[in-house]
């Protein structure tokens, strides 16, 4: 059978994104599942920073036409400009829909929220403000624009799961048109490189998501093949049977050795996990293989 996509979990220790302020107060995104809160970044979060830090979306091009959104064209598609291969709708004119040829689940939190609220201010600013128009700043503090504010914080171990469909990308049916196979690879391959190498900037914070723990391959399923079996709890990776198994027909995993995960002399013995530069040097060598270049 066919080879047809790439699909990766993934575990990282990356903050999550914020949800709806009240106020002066932000709040992290959650999601309840097992009759607990868990802290997540959403997916359409993380699929923006992937396409971004992969340069995807540099030749991006939008338009307001009662919506704000992606300007397509005949000449300009998903096979000429890399920022609609994440999908696009165009309602100018002819209505157009391309569904999107990378899929990603949010990134969960392996161990349920503990809130933990970050208080702060702008004293050194509305101070600033004061001295210069002779302001007294304990008497003049709407006046100089002090202001408190707070925020739930989290940076914790968080799972996601990325596929692409290899099929897919490069392709446009809605105007019969296909990029080469060079171009194909290098934009799967410009994913895995932010994958691997993914940085966010989160409240002012720069924020290192790169990869702890990752397994994947190439797959004739078109799914987030490993999704359910990769799971951390206190700090340890479970290593189950179905794990096990299922890397060992063709797949692949990876191991940052810093002690982020407690059973890493475990993970050694059971996975024999490549580093992680060595997996996606390995992943980019697939893709290269599956389009022939």
């Amino acid at each position: 059978m066919r080879k047809k996509a790439l699909t990766l979990t993934v575990v990282a220790n990356m903050t999550s994104n914020y949800s709806e302020g009240l106020g002066n107060i932000a709040s992290v995104q959650k999601v309840f599942k097992n009759r607990k809160v868990y802290t997540i970044r959403s997916r359409e979060s993380l699929k923006n920073a992937l396409m971004v830090q992969a340069g995807m979306y540099d030749d991006l091009q939008t338009e307001v036409d009662g919506a704000t959104q992606k300007l397509v064209t005949e000449e300009l598609n998903a096979a000429t400009c890399r920022a609609l291969e994440g999908g696009y709708m165009s309602t100018k004119g002819t209505t157009y829909v391309r569904k999107s040829s990378v899929y990603l689940t949010d990134a969960i939190s392996c161990e349920s929220f503990v809130n933990e609220t970050r208080f702060h201010n702008n004293l050194y600013l509305a101070g600033n403000f004061a001295e210069a128009n002779g302001m007294n700043i304990q008497n003049d503090a709407n006046k100089v624009g002090l202001m408190p504010y707070q925020y739930e914080y989290d940076k914790s171990l968080k799972t996601y799961s990325l596929t692409i469909d290899l099929e897919m990308v490069g392709k446009d049916e809605n105007f019969k048109t296909e990029a080469d196979k060079e171009e194909k690879a290098a934009r799967v391959k410009a994913i895995l490189d932010a994958v691997e190498t993914l940085s966010l900037v989160v409240k002012g914070n720069l924020d290192n998501a790169e990869p702890i723990f990752v397994v994947g391959g190439i797959s004739d399923r078109k799914t987030h093949y490993f999704e359910n079996v990769v799971h951390v709890e206190e700090d340890k990776l479970e290593l189950s049977q179905d794990l096990i198994d299922k890397v060992a027909i063709g797949y692949h995993c990876g191991l940052l050795r810093g002690k982020m995960l407690a059973n890493e002399q475990e993970i050694e013995q059971k996975l024999e996990p490549m580093t992680i530069p060595a997996f996606f040097k390995t992943m980019k060598d697939e893709v290269d293989i599956y389009y022939e270049v």
